[in-house]
This record gives structure tokens, sequence and C-alpha cells, in this order.
């Protein structure tokens, strides 16, 4: 029995086997709507090698339209799993074992219900030069507008399976919030489309690069994003800056306020560089991370 539905779309000639996969966390919605696309749309057009897509891969939590399933846990940081374990380490195991079947490896994300993500490709920056470039390579044809590459030692994740295995791999990024964007879907659906063109897995011509900015940080730590400004206590969060505002190390990027409004923190950006990721959600708990940069 599988933990989650998959698609296989065989082209008969030698080639890579790509994954992509949407639905590591059930409440990030335009993966898995790119995900049906692309069924809809290459059926019969792949030109070589082999084509897994998973539209969900925590179904539990998406039917719960959380991020996580019951057991609480978080798929993105309890990989490789455990077959007997409980529903989130069993499926931690199989998307393991999936992605140890793949020569390239593309994860969609968004910022689910609370956070909202500038767009953006991401990797770690594997110390295996050949895989590293390769991930490279494919976070540039994917073409959006932010690059990341970050510390490759963090664990749990499925950019750590890839990156134990030396698979070329990426993660995307986009937006969030609560809604299911459709400018998010087609960019995403373009982004792999654009990636499968580039493996020559399909005909398509690349487009011209809308990359702006391609920040490479191999510091400790770096790409965990549920840690950034954490909330100092329970509150209302009021931000200072947008989704790809620049900032500098200083600024004040918001407030928390307590409900009855008898204290009041601001928040001080700890580093300089773009606004990332923002806690859209208003209402924030203590430690809730509530802006990241890079």
């Amino acid at each position: 029995m599988t933990c989650f539905p998959k698609t296989i779309i065989e082209s008969g000639e030698a080639g890579p086997h790509l994954v992509i996969t949407a639905g590591v966390h059930g409440d990030e919605f335009e993966p898995m709507q790119c995900i049906h696309v692309l069924i809809d749309q290459l059926s019969g057009r792949l030109k070589k090698g082999k084509l897994t897509l998973v539209p969900c891969v925590n179904i539990e939590a998406f039917l719960l339209g959380d991020r996580t399933a019951s057991d609480n846990l978080d798929l993105a940081r309890i990989c490789p799993g455990d077959p007997k374990g409980s529903i989130t380490m069993q499926v931690g195991h199989e998307l393991t074992e999936l992605i140890k079947s793949a020569d390239y490896y593309i994860d969609l994300h968004t910022g689910g219900t609370r956070f909202s993500v500038f767009p953006l490709t991401g990797y770690p920056l594997n110390p295996h030069v050949e895989s590293l470039e390769g991930s490279r390579k494919m976070a540039k044809a994917f073409n959006l507008p932010f690059i990341w590459g970050t510390d490759w030692r963090l664990q749990g994740r499925s950019m750590s399976i890839a990156c134990e295995n030396n698979i070329p791999a990426i993660y995307a990024e986009y937006e969030g919030a609560a809604v299911c964007s459709p400018q998010g879907v087609m960019d995403y659906v373009d982004g792999c489309l654009n990636v499968l063109g580039m493996l020559e897995m399909i005909i398509r011509e690349q487009p011209e690069s809308r990359v702006q900015t391609i920040v490479e940080d191999p510091s400790e730590g770096s790409g965990h994003m549920q840690i950034c400004h954490p909330a100092p206590f329970d509150g209302l969060l009021t931000p200072n800056y947008g989704l790809g505002d620049k900032v500098n190390q200083g600024d004040v990027l918001g407030t928390v306020r307590t409900i009855d409004g008898t204290q009041c923190q601001e928040l001080i950006a700890g580093q300089s560089g773009t606004l990332i990721v923002l806690h859209t959600f208003a209402m924030v708990r203590e430690g809730d991370a509530t802006f990241v940069i890079a």
C-alpha cells in the first residue's frame, strides 16, 4: 500500500528520471494544481526518460487543511522516515525512496496558510561539485526571480535526501497566505517545463531569464526559515516592509503588540538583504518566525 498517489509518464527512450513533488505540506496549494496541469499537458510529450509526478505527498495533512498530519510531525524535518512509524514517518520513508530513485528532483512549496514567500528557487550547497552544478542549472532554468543556495547540512528534508545521494535537486517557493494564486500555478508549470526542456526530456525553447538575484549563503543554519526573527510573545504583527523589499541590518521590520495593548516590541533586521518570507497571518505566537531575509 502506497502513502500517496503518483503519475508516471514513460517516454520509452533512455534518459533521466525526473521526480516532481507537491504537497509535502498539506496547506500549500499552488504546487498541487501545478502537478495536475502537468499531468494533463505532458501525456505523450516526453521525448526521453521518465517523469514521476506527485500531486500531494502529505494526503492526511491536506484533508485536515493543515501543514502537518494528525501526528503533528513536519514531513520536511523527519526524512528518511520510518516504514513502521506514525503516518508522517511512513510517508517520509516512501518519499525518501522515491527521491533516491531520481536522477533529478524538484520539490514545490509555498508559504502555506500563515506565510507568503517571494518567488524563489533554492538548493543545498552540496560539497559534491557535479551535483551542485546540476542544481544551479535547474534553478536558473526554473526561472523565478530569486535563487537561494543554503547550508547543505540541514537534516530531515527532501533536499537532505537528494544532497546525501548526490542528486541534483531544487525546491521552489511562491506566495501562499492561504490562497491559490493562478499566476503562481502557471509560473510553477512554466518552471517545471523549463527544467524538462533543459534536460531535453521535452522539446521546449528556453525563455528569457527572469532571475534577478542569486544569493549563496554557506553559513550554518542558513535556509532554516522557521527560526528567523521570532515573535517575542503572542500578539498582532504589523509589518513595515513587503515581500521583495530591500532592508538593512538594524531596520525596524515591524512590531508585535499584545492583544491587550500593554506590550509592544520592535522586530529588528538581523542582516541586510531581500525580504523573502513574511508572516502574513496577523496573529503570531511566541517564537513564530516573522520575517526571513536573504
